[in-house]
Parts: C-alpha cells; structure tokens; sequence
C-alpha cells in the first residue's frame, strides 16, 4: 500500500465524525461512551476497507483477468470520479454555507451511553460518503499492488489514533481539557461546513498527488 494513502486517515474523522468524538467527551460518562465509540469506529474501519478490497477485486477478476495493467487503469478512474464528487460536495457546502445546521443527532450524543456510542462511532463511518470514498480508494490501492487486506492496518490504526484524540486530550490534560472540550465542540457544531470543505480538499489533495 502507498504511503499516501495513510494521510487518508485524516478525512476519515473530519466533518461530523470528529465532532461526534468531542461531544461524546464533553458528556456525562466521557471514557466510558468515548472509548466504545473509537471501538466502534476500528470495527467499521476494518471492515469498510476489506468490503471495499473485495469489490475491487471482484472487479479485477470480472472485468480484466491476469491483466494487473488494467485493473490499474480502472482504479484510477474510480478515484477521478470520487474526487469529482467530493469537489461537488465541497462547493456545496460552501454556497449553503449560512444555512448548514449541524446534525440533530450529535445534540442527543450528550446523553449517550456505551451502546449508543459504539452504535455511532460504527455507522457514523459506514454510513458518511466521504468515508466511504477514502476506504473505496484504500481498497483499490490494495488491489492496484496486489497485496492483502492486512496491508492496510496502518491506515487503520491511523483512523483510530485519530478518533481517540479527544479522548486522549480529556485523560492527559483533565481539568483544562474539561473547560476547553466544550467551547471546542460548540464551534465545531457552528463551524460544520468549514471542516467538511476542508475534509474534502484534503482529500482531493492526496488523490491527486503523485
């Protein structure tokens, strides 16, 4: 797998799915909902990219068997179209940006307990179309160099390193993370649209990079 698929892993907690991890931490029982959430969130990761593996290959087989040269070709065609949708969901954002409203659904996280927690962190990323773009991207990379599922444990390691953060931040910092936490989450529900423009960029970016 290609190094730069790694800063994928960024993308696939920008938007609400971060914001989702700081509420949870602003909440009644934080380690608690915040840790079933990151494990929630390992689980759909792992298993989004091996789905999206074996559609590729799938493919491959389908469509150009024996022929690794055009499963290649069909790969990165995949990934111009996911990247021309991501910058049609990015200008968007940006045209609807005074009336973009944050999810009703992340208010009621602050009353989450671990099941509800877990059940979000896990279809909060098989769910979110971005997500879905950057691991149908992971899963033709895999395919592209012919290696196995486990080739991508970095990259979920990364995504779940990066769901834990607030986590991280509430144990390491206590108090301090206490009183930073929810002035953060609150500008993150007023702010949505620009973490989800930036979501996008980034990964228009990495797609696009040599």
């Amino acid at each position: 797998m290609d190094l730069q698929i790694l800063p994928l892993a960024v993308t696939m907690m920008a938007g609400p799915q971060i914001v989702a991890a700081v509420v949870l931490v602003t909440s009644a029982r934080p380690v608690r909902v915040g840790l079933a959430f990151v494990l929630g969130v390992a689980i759909a990761t792992a298993l989004g990219v091996a789905i999206a593996r074996g559609i590729f290959a799938l493919l491959g087989q389908a469509f150009a068997p024996g022929r690794p040269s055009d499963r290649e070709v069909a790969a990165v065609v995949v990934q111009l179209v996911l990247v021309g949708l991501l910058a049609l969901v990015a200008v968007k954002n940006v045209v609807r940006r005074r009336t973009v409203e944050p999810p009703k659904w992340l208010g009621s996280l602050m009353e989450a307990g671990p099941r509800k927690a877990f059940t979000t962190g896990f279809l909060i990323i098989l769910l979110m179309p971005s997500d879905i773009a950057v691991m149908l991207t992971v899963g033709a990379n895999l395919v592209q160099h012919d290696v196995g599922w486990t080739a991508a444990l970095p990259f979920i390691a990364a995504t779940v390193l990066i769901a834990a953060l607030p986590l991280l931040v509430y144990l390491l910092l206590g108090k301090r993370a206490q009183r930073a936490m929810p002035r953060l989450r609150e500008w993150l529900t007023t702010h949505s649209w620009v973490v989800n423009v930036a979501a996008c960029l980034i990964f228009i970016v990495l797609i696009l990079a040599p």
